[in-house]
């Protein structure tokens, strides 16, 4: 019962913080035109969060854990949109290769007498180490919030199912005030489809780092998993496609395609997560030894 009651506590607190810390970030927004400020939000909820409930910021899952894991965190989105943008390309909602997009990477990297297959190798090449990188402060200022603290939280009360979901389903209503203003999204397809999508997109993403959060009890598998998505979606298959008029239906965190092939993915893992975690599987608060949990 006192551990409901702290838990209960501790989630209050934090969702206090993140409101409150999400307000000046959203503020922020408009006058650095970049979100570093809102997903840095986060992270500040959450040390304010550890500093009035005294919990020792080592309980967020800094530990390492198995390489395998880590590496499925920086493989899986990228397999999850190579799959995607193929039926776009296949299906004809958007072809391969924008040779726009080519040309300024080009001239942004001072590769003129490159061809545009070789500008595009290093393009790829350069993203997926150095810009990667670069991502990591920012995104592990939302992380360790969201797979640090909150599933963290939710684990001593529910079940893999309802860490995954409730989880999820927070982290996508977090976005909904920057797509409603449109700040973040497009501003061609209908407002509700693209809330519906982004957030199956998000609920689906949330399965997948849930099982390996708990599977390995370190953080970093979330902030690899979510830098992977973002560059090699934002930055990778979504400017490298030719548009056309129905592609921005399906292109994007905000089209159908990355959700239904994520979709498929969490499957998978929702399965494994349900029996291999059970009806209620507390994480362990480890912060100096690298295990996973064992069920």
């Amino acid at each position: 019962m006192k551990t409901s009651k702290d838990t209960v506590l501790t989630l209050s607190t934090f969702f206090f913080f993140v409101t409150v810390f999400y307000l000046l970030g959203y503020w922020l927004i408009y006058r650095m035109g970049q979100a570093t400020p809102l997903m840095l939000s986060v992270g500040a909820a959450t040390i304010a969060t550890c500093i009035v409930r005294k919990r020792s910021l080592a309980s967020l899952g800094w530990h390492w854990g198995e390489w395998k894991y880590q590496w499925m965190s920086y493989l899986i989105p990228c397999f999850i949109a190579l799959i995607a943008y193929l039926f776009i390309w296949l299906l004809g909602f958007g072809d391969f290769y924008n040779t726009e997009f080519l040309l300024d990477q080009k001239e942004k990297y001072r590769l003129n007498d490159w061809s545009n297959f070789s500008t595009f190798l290093f393009h790829i090449a350069l993203v997926a180490s150095v810009s990667f990188v670069v991502s990591l402060p920012s995104i592990l200022g939302e992380e360790i919030g969201w797979r640090g603290l909150l599933v963290s939280e939710l684990s001593k009360l529910m079940s893999f199912a309802g860490i995954a979901l409730i989880s999820g389903i927070i982290w996508s209503i977090w976005h909904w005030p920057l797509i409603i203003k449109g700040l973040y999204g497009n501003n061609v397809t209908p407002l509700y489809y693209q809330l519906c999508f982004f957030t199956l997109f998000i609920l689906a993403n949330s399965v997948i780092m849930t099982y390996l959060r708990l599977k390995t009890g370190s953080l970093w598998t979330a902030v690899i998993y979510h830098a992977s998505a973002n560059i090699f979606i934002q930055k990778v298959f979504t400017p490298i496609t030719i548009r056309n008029e129905q592609s921005v239906w399906y292109l994007d965190e905000f089209g159908a395609a990355l959700s239904i092939v994520a979709g498929c993915v969490a499957i998978y893992f929702w399965r494994k997560g349900v029996t291999e975690f059970g009806a209620f599987t507390p994480l362990p608060q480890l912060s100096n030894k690298d295990h996973a949990i064992n069920t």
